[in-house]
């Protein structure tokens, strides 16, 4: 008769962890899909929501007579900020609702022109329209960085206080202005008042 060996492990022993480690790596990694999966892939966290909008100071487009754009512009009514370039094709998709919201709806909108260069910013402004109060240019994109930026276009909401209190990552839609950002601007409005 035949004696097993002590430093061998049991066959049945090898053989059931053969299964049992490839099955709990699979329960692992479904889990973690099924996670991601449930999630909105259309939001983004911003660390900057419920919080004072960042210290910055831009310079105006070269060309454009204002003085720029910097933090102190931001407060004592609820405004929009918005991103944009005019390189950026859905930044152009969306101008007509950036001018609705300073023109119709009557909202300082205030402008950061994202890595642009100044005579292409100008012709477009003189192309779609101007309804910004203030634009400063973010050539190096470091106000960007500040704030939060993904990419262009983005839309911050901010409060009397200089609070963000939403931020839309992308182009704005009908859709958005109607159901989030106008009622939400109307809502600061009215509390501010």
């Amino acid at each position: 008769m035949a004696t097993q060996s002590l430093d061998r492990p049991e066959p049945r022993r090898r053989s059931a962890l053969i299964y049992v480690l490839p099955a709990l790596a699979f329960v692992i990694i479904a889990a973690a899909l099924g996670w991601g999966l449930t999630r909105n892939s259309q939001v983004l966290p911003s660390a900057l929501l419920d919080k004072p909008a960042p210290e910055f100071s831009l310079p105006p487009i070269p060309g454009r007579d204002d003085h720029g754009f910097s933090r102190a512009d931001l407060g004592g009514e609820p405004m929009v900020v918005n991103v944009w370039a005019s390189w950026c094709v859905p930044c152009r998709a969306e101008h007509p609702l950036i001018t609705r919201l300073a023109e119709e709806e009557g909202f300082k909108v205030h402008g950061i022109n994202y890595k642009d260069r100044p005579e292409d910013a100008l012709a477009w402004l003189q192309e779609l329209g101007d309804p910004y109060t203030y634009i400063g240019s973010d050539q190096d994109g470091r106000a960007g960085i500040e704030w939060g930026v993904y990419g262009v276009p983005e839309t911050f909401v901010i409060d009397s206080r200089g609070v963000i209190v939403f931020k839309q990552v992308g182009q704005l839609t009908p859709r958005v202005l109607e159901e989030k950002i106008l009622p939400l601007l109307r809502r600061l409005r009215e509390e501010s008042s």
